[in-house]
């Protein structure tokens, strides 16, 4: 009977089941920050085949968990976040790690990047609290248009996407009709990507150096983390804001507390953080209006249906029994790993019959 452990919440586990595996559930504590979950979830680890689960950043799955088991064939996530995960020590021993590229939340990631934009610029947390405090107008919390006016030659805002994958795009297609400058930088994706989306390609400096409102859009590793930190705030303008919807580690919080205490920039919205959730005694915390602070992501529901991760719980399950099967899945992260990894498993299954996902 093939293994999972199931560390943290993820789909039906009724198709595993089906498929006759052994299932093994991990505790909800692990999903809260404070204490040393590694030995517990080592020994649940032990002889399974597989691992499986939504995020879990404050227990991640460490080198020791995935050597609990020397028939481990893959990690799979329900989101498309691995950073919770040493991959670099999964591909070093051959397994598998696969994510859920498009899971039904980056949508909302989006929108929110957007409500962030027009908060600042519109000023709406300052004049709603200055009338609930007894007040009305008031001269220094004035907004700013967004969009250009062909009335006056406004130009409207520069706006600078740092990762124009999924999120990013998306975020650029929700601003375009406010006919404003967007530039984007993204190293990895093909020119056409640019003008699908209606921007400029820019290097990073220039990005930096030319918008008011910089969002960041990028997986962690070891290319983005602190991407931007001292020397890249510098470069941007002291009337621009920062948006981080991406992941905490891209941006370095010491570096960007110290910006926002000098002026340095005007504004930041953080999402995410580099230790969740964000510590009490974080100086973010005591920015006041200079910051919007959100707990990272808060999945939005359609009005009309039932929302949440989407397909990641399904496709991390098919994931889960292809391995089991000895096949490739779908959605690898470490591609790398493959080639190491059909020598191990590739064509050795450990059940007899496929068993069909369902969404």
């Amino acid at each position: 009977m093939p293994k999972v452990f199931v560390f943290s919440r993820a789909g039906d586990p009724n198709v595993l089941k089906q498929a006759g595996c052994e299932l093994v559930i991990g505790k909800e504590e692990w999903l809260l920050p404070g204490g040393n979950n590694e030995p517990e979830m080592s020994r649940l680890a032990q002889n399974a085949h597989a691992l499986m689960g939504h995020s879990i950043r404050n227990s991640p799955i460490t080198r020791n968990i995935l050597t609990a088991s020397p028939e481990l064939r893959i990690v799979a996530k329900t989101t498309v976040g691995v950073d919770d995960i040493d991959v670099d020590a999964a591909t070093e021993l051959g397994i598998l790690v696969t994510h859920a590229p498009v899971e039904s939340n980056w949508g909302n990631v989006a929108e929110n990047t957007v409500a962030y934009i027009l908060a600042f610029a519109k000023r709406v947390r300052e004049r709603d609290a200055e009338i609930k405090s007894g007040g009305w107008r008031r001269s220094d919390i004035r907004g700013f248009y967004v969009g250009s006016r062909g009335s006056d030659g406004y130009e409207g805002i520069t706006l600078g996407i740092i990762g124009l994958g999924r999120i990013g795009g998306r975020v650029a297609q929700l601003m375009r009709p406010w006919n404003i400058r967007i530039l984007a930088y993204d190293p990895h994706i093909p020119d056409y990507r640019f003008l699908e989306f209606g921007v400029k390609a820019v290097d990073k400096e220039t990005l930096l150096r030319e918008s008011d409102f910089v969002t960041v859009h990028v997986v962690l590793n070891r290319e983005t983390r602190h991407m931007i930190s001292t020397n890249e705030l510098a470069i941007m303008k002291r009337t621009a804001f920062l948006i981080n919807t991406a992941r905490g580690g891209t941006v370095d919080e010491a570096a960007l507390a110290h910006a926002l205490e000098r002026d340095g920039i005007a504004g930041a919205a953080i999402d995410c953080f580099e230790v969740e959730p964000v510590p009490q005694e974080s100086p973010l915390r005591r920015m006041g209006d200079k910051v919007i602070l959100t707990p990272h992501g808060g999945l939005s529901m359609p009005r009309t249906a039932e929302g949440g991760l989407g397909g990641g719980p399904v496709w991390a399950s098919e994931s889960v029994l292809d391995a089991l099967h000895g096949k490739v899945p779908d959605h690898v992260f470490n591609t790398e790993a493959i080639a190491l990894w059909q020598q191990r498993f590739g064509g050795k299954s450990v059940i007899e019959e496929r068993a069909r996902v369902t969404v």
